[in-house]
């Protein structure tokens, strides 16, 4: 065997090797094909963190009144959870269904109101369950630039510097489990550079 023959199937061995120890990345699930899609009518919602990361979420989850869930959805065919872009965060909220006004109503299920995790802002994800500086009642809020959201009244902005309303997801209770009614209403993500 000639030198460049041996060291042309020691290169081939090394990168061979090299891409076989290549790290795979931490999500897989981002791979799979859909899991970059927008969420769809049919659509489940699974818990996005903590303990039940992945599991269904049901009604009985959500404690009234807050605080929110962070949710991916979920193809109910493929079980391809659409966690592939940030822009599918969604908040799960239970609120009193008096509190809410006609057309919050109207997209919610029992009560229950989902809103993009996305402030319309600069694109930072809303955190926090607090009161409102200027309501008092809890609000969705961005601890980035202080945006804060009332979900009883279509997630609009009741302070900072926010241009607009959190996208809402219609929703609907489906054989017991939280299911994605529609697309979103209105646009997902913040207005500015984030």
């Amino acid at each position: 065997m000639s030198d460049s023959t041996r060291r042309s199937l020691l290169v081939t061995a090394l990168a061979a090797g090299v891409s076989l120890a290549a790290p795979r990345p931490a999500a897989a699930e981002d791979d799979q094909p859909g899991a970059d899609e927008r969420p769809k009518k049919g659509d489940l919602l699974v818990f996005s963190e903590g303990e039940h990361e992945g599991s269904l979420i049901k009604p009985g989850d959500l404690d009234l009144g807050g605080p929110p869930l962070h949710a991916w959805p979920k193809d109910p065919t493929s079980s391809v959870i659409r966690s592939g872009s940030r822009l599918n965060e969604i908040l799960i909220v239970k609120l009193d269904p008096g509190e809410l006004d006609d057309a919050t109503r109207a997209h919610a299920a029992d009560g229950i109101v989902a809103y993009s995790a996305i402030c319309a802002h600069a694109g930072c994800p809303i955190t926090a369950w607090v009161k409102g500086s200027e309501i008092d009642k809890d609000v969705l809020k961005c601890m980035c630039h202080n945006s804060e959201y009332d979900p009883r009244q279509g997630a609009e902005v009741v302070f900072g510097p926010a241009p607009r309303r959190l996208a809402a997801l219609p929703l609907a209770i489906i054989d017991g489990s939280l299911t994605i009614a529609g697309s979103f209403i209105g646009k997902v993500g913040g207005a500015q550079p984030g």
